[in-house]
């Protein structure tokens, strides 16, 4: 009986083994920018241990950063090793554009050059076109072909379709910038009007920019409230709220984050980090939508083409499509027209600095 249970327990150990050894996918190769910095120290942990990229996917984690930040990341791989994330099969710190952005399925493009006091706005475009005309020419040189990158980094519209521009050869579909955050920033702020979690407010709208013109919209919106579903601005049950004080809340509050804590969004950027990556591989749930910026050329709403613009996706298969076919009112179309003009402007700025 002793021998009988000592061969079971020996063989369940075997199984184990070898189902890790044979049945673990192999591992994705995904990189983060600006790596030592606050927003990636709270996005690495839930990468690692399989929030985004799913609880049976292996990853290996290309952290890339600027050489005075090497010593801090080296502190952060410390940490992730400490972490003992089984996932977690390699850790890169990098200064290099070579190693960084070698053989990438995803890349998270969080580093850029901040806006320093006394700074004119053309020179922080000027200073960004650099690094990510940089960047995008490593993509275009190293990474996949079918590279999923999303751009963090401000100002991020911009900074994505400087990127695509310099990875000619990778498709613009697979290029998409941050606005999941401003999104998500729409649905809690109806939500607690409301009294309803957030998860109960769906199919929100960021339209345009990442910045303070971008137009948080809730025309076709829905709410769950305490069973039963209905439009946002009868859940709300307060026009004047949701054309004002609400636009300004979403638009502004990056900028309240920053005086409250003397440090910009970390957490909460994050979280949206990883909602965004893990939509884009796992899709969006049937009937529902999210916000991201994407390349306009082609779309129905009358948004100038090569721009990216938020728009409301549905995601399958790795693929976004743009919601068509909703209504727009002339409040939401003075804002759509309002956020698009600054990103033109944004755009053909950067494009002379792009042909310097």
């Amino acid at each position: 009986m002793r021998w009988r249970l000592l061969l079971i327990t020996h063989l369940h150990y075997f199984v184990k083994i070898l189902g890790c050894v044979l049945f673990q996918a192999e591992p994705i190769r995904v990189l983060v920018t600006g790596a030592a910095g606050q927003i990636a120290y709270s996005l690495l942990y839930s990468i690692a241990k399989g929030d985004v990229f799913g609880k049976d996917q292996p990853i290996i984690l290309v952290l890339l950063d600027i050489t005075p930040m090497l010593p801090v990341l080296d502190g952060v791989v410390m940490e992730l090793q400490d972490c003992a994330l089984p996932l977690l099969r390699e850790v890169i710190p990098t200064d290099k554009v070579e190693v960084g952005f070698k053989d990438l399925d995803a890349a998270i493009l969080v580093g850029s050059m901040p806006r320093k006091e006394g700074m004119e706005r053309k020179d922080l475009l000027k200073a960004n076109v650099a690094i990510f005309k940089t960047q995008g020419e490593a993509l275009e040189k190293y990474a996949k072909k079918t590279v999923k990158v999303l751009v963090v980094g401000n100002p991020a519209n911009t900074n994505c379709l400087i990127a695509s521009k310099s990875a000619p050869s990778i498709p613009k579909e697979n290029f998409s910038c941050l606005t999941r955050l401003d999104h998500n920033r729409a649905r809690s702020q109806v939500a607690m009007r409301v009294g309803v979690p957030s998860d109960c407010v769906k199919n929100v709208i960021i339209w345009g920019n990442h910045s303070s013109t971008q137009y948080p919209d809730v025309h076709h919106a829905i709410v769950n409230n305490h069973g039963k579903e209905m439009s946002a601005f009868d859940a709300v049950n307060d026009e004047s709220w949701l054309k004002g004080d609400f636009i300004t809340t979403v638009q502004q509050r990056g900028a309240a984050v920053i005086k409250a804590r003397k440090l910009s969004s970390a957490m909460s950027a994050a979280k949206a980090i990883c909602d965004h990556m893990r939509d884009i591989w796992f899709g969006t749930p049937d009937g529902e939508w999210v916000s991201m910026g994407i390349y306009s050329t082609g779309n129905s709403y009358g948004v100038p083409n090569d721009l990216m613009y938020s728009f409301p996706v549905m995601i399958k298969n790795k693929t976004w499509k743009v919601v068509d076919g909703l209504a727009i009112n002339d409040f939401s179309r003075g804002k759509m027209d309002g956020t698009a003009a600054e990103l033109v402007d944004e755009r053909d700025t950067a494009l002379t600095f792009l042909g310097a």
